[in-house]
């Protein structure tokens, strides 16, 4: 398949036309007309699927925040609402960013069930050409409209695991502070609202330490404030259920 037909390689020429401030608009027509058949093609195996899903959503994020800045002054609806318009054409389907971040790369879970919740009737579409499981990692790659993060990787299906682990370090570095002297760790509260996709306290425990953000001992957790409050939780071992 040559390269200029390739819905992958378009993702990562749209992402890159997108952070260069390039003309997007050929690669958008292009990832648009693609017929189901020549997607289906293109997406096995989950690094393509993973590669591709996160460049979509991270261009497409970028592009619908330029055509609408006033989700930078909304609240909270007008922020769902953002995410939950179907307005990203691909392969004969309009989805919303939020069809591509719980649906497609979370692999079908609910956006507010803690990472425990199966995203109900999801369409034939995204049974199709959804991840298998989620990779937490994804929380740490995925742009933000309201968060400050990395910049947005073009991600390749052959080294899309070494370029995860190097945005979830750059993220976990930014933002897990611990406080020797109380064994408190704070934490982004994205641990807590997608808690399940890590597998539970124990999991967020042991992906932290994965990436050399915890000391020996056990810490209590406490996540960053949301809405003015601030979030607290022991974990006790075997604790991977909520």
């Amino acid at each position: 398949m040559s390269t200029h037909l390739d819905p992958l390689s378009l993702s990562a020429d749209l992402l890159y036309a997108v952070k260069t401030d390039g003309n997007s608009e050929a690669f958008e027509r292009r990832l648009a007309a693609f017929d189901r058949s020549q997607l289906r093609r293109s997406l096995r195996g989950r690094a393509r699927r993973l590669a591709f899903w996160l460049n979509c959503y991270n261009a497409f994020l970028r592009l619908r925040c330029e055509a609408d800045p006033s989700v930078f002054e909304g609240g909270s609806l007008e922020r769902w609402k953002f995410y939950a318009r179907d307005r990203i054409p691909i392969a004969g389907v309009r989805l919303s960013l939020a069809d591509i971040e719980h649906g497609l790369l979370r692999g079908s879970k609910h956006p507010w069930g803690l990472g425990y919740l199966p995203r109900p009737f999801p369409s034939q579409f995204e049974r199709e050409f959804r991840l298998e499981s989620v990779d937490p990692r994804i929380h740490f790659a995925l742009s933000r409209v309201a968060e400050t993060g990395p910049p947005s990787t073009v991600f390749s299906a052959s080294e899309v695991d070494e370029e995860l682990d190097l945005t979830t370090e750059w993220y976990l570095e930014e933002t897990v502070v611990y406080d020797a002297g109380s064994n408190i760790v704070r934490v982004p509260f994205v641990f807590l609202w997608y808690r399940g996709d890590f597998g539970g306290g124990a999991g967020v425990l042991e992906f932290l330490r994965e990436y050399d953000s915890l000391p020996e001992r056990t810490p209590r957790l406490e996540y960053e404030s949301v809405y003015g409050e601030d979030w607290s939780v022991d974990i006790e071992p075997g604790d991977d259920q909520e």
